[in-house]
């Protein structure tokens, strides 16, 4: 056995030599195609500016060709007030004005494909970094999930496929919540910041030109695309961990979560609370909360239920929650030799979650009698921590 180890170590340390060096070139990738992208970004923005100007300067010149025919007509018409000089310089000025017009419609055209084509261009170097980040994550899981400690090779290799399977979906999901956050900020308040920005700018051009109705209206628009972004921000951080929790405590915080619950999935729950109520440390608050919203979103996902009830009792010693669904249920003894299954993964990792704060979890289902889990946390546990 030792004489596997021994190999095993040798062949995980090759493999994690092998994917730094991938990481290290992709991350040469990534930075060469953002210098690219910031390159393309300035040179856009210098374009667009220009546009701007282009299409005002094209506006201006439509009026003045428009006068300036205007003009003409009537030298043209009047032979006792305008000698035949007259009729000259209207002419060359209208010609001149056309000729103009027609160079800033070249112009405008250029400006708008290179427009265009350069816009193309950020986005398909956004998705090359977004691909090349995807690789980068992926090898980091990888690498950090065979980069732990290497002398329980044999345990896991004894015990624990179950274990094995379990840690790397640990990891993959906690990268796809990275990666989740990471799409929130730029999809959503990232986004609304340049909006801002760019409406910021068109103010000012209005304010320039004395365009106060106008300017006006803009900054009441503005004011509300704030108030949208701070609200995806705040939207943002609850997701990350309710600020009620902390404020609030543990009931305030899940009777609410039950709420929003049933009226976003319209699945029937009750929410049930024996004994009093007492703050706890702020991480069993918090592993509590996970455990709960996780076997909802289990029952959600796979149970097909439409009545979840959660019980909490508060005794002096422990905390002890109930969750209990009347879904498609399943054979209970199966999840530990079964847990390779998404739909098991969720029950296994509260395990997991649950052996870390000292406490146990029982589950009671069979197929079509809905799944009943029962979790036990002791709250006097001086060796804990948080």
């Amino acid at each position: 056995m030792d004489h596997l180890t021994g190999d095993i170590n040798r062949v995980i340390k090759n493999a994690i030599e092998v994917m730094e060096d991938s990481k290290y070139q992709i991350y040469e990738i990534c930075e060469s195609a953002r210098t690219e992208l910031e390159s393309l970004e300035q040179e856009l923005e210098i374009v667009l500016q220009e546009t701007v100007k282009t299409i005002d300067k094209v506006d201006q010149l439509e009026q003045d060709y428009r006068r300036a025919r205007i003009r003409l007509t009537e030298v043209s018409r009047d032979f006792v007030r305008y000698k035949e000089d007259d009729i000259k310089s209207a002419y060359e000025k209208a010609t001149q004005i056309q000729l103009d017009l027609m160079v800033y419609r070249e112009k405008e055209s250029y400006l708008k494909a290179r427009r265009d084509d350069l816009q193309k261009r950020v986005r398909n170097v956004e998705n090359s970094i977004e691909r090349a980040e995807t690789i980068a994550s992926q090898i980091n899981v990888v690498l950090e999930y065979l980069a732990g400690d290497l002398n329980q090779v044999t345990r896991i290799i004894e015990s624990a496929k179950t274990r094995q399977l379990l840690g790397l979906k640990i990891i993959l999901a906690q990268e796809e919540e990275r990666k989740r956050i990471a799409r929130e900020i730029h999809d959503g308040p990232a986004q609304s910041l340049a909006n801002i920005v760019l409406r910021t700018e068109i103010a000012e051009r209005m304010l320039i030109k004395q365009e106060f109705v106008m300017v006006q209206e803009e900054l009441v628009d503005l004011k509300g695309q704030v108030r949208s972004g701070l609200e995806e921000i705040r939207k943002i951080i609850f997701n990350l961990r309710p600020m009620a929790l902390d404020d609030l405590g543990l009931v305030p915080t899940l009777r609410k979560f039950t709420q929003d619950f049933e009226e976003k999935t319209k699945i029937h729950t009750v929410f049930e609370l024996i004994g009093k109520d007492a703050r706890m440390p702020s991480a069993m608050e918090a592993a509590i909360y996970r455990l709960v919203q996780e076997a909802f979103t289990n029952a959600l996902k796979h149970a097909s239920a439409s009545h979840i009830k959660l019980e909490i009792n508060y005794q002096p010693q422990h905390i002890s929650l109930i969750i209990q669904d009347n879904g498609v249920g399943f054979h209970s003894e199966l999840i530990e030799q079964d847990a390779t299954r998404n739909a098991h993964f969720g029950l296994v990792g509260m395990r997991e979650r649950i052996e870390l704060i000292e406490g146990r979890m029982d589950i009671d289902s069979n197929p079509g009698r809905g799944t009943k889990i029962v979790i036990d946390i002791p709250t006097t546990a001086e060796s804990r921590k948080e």
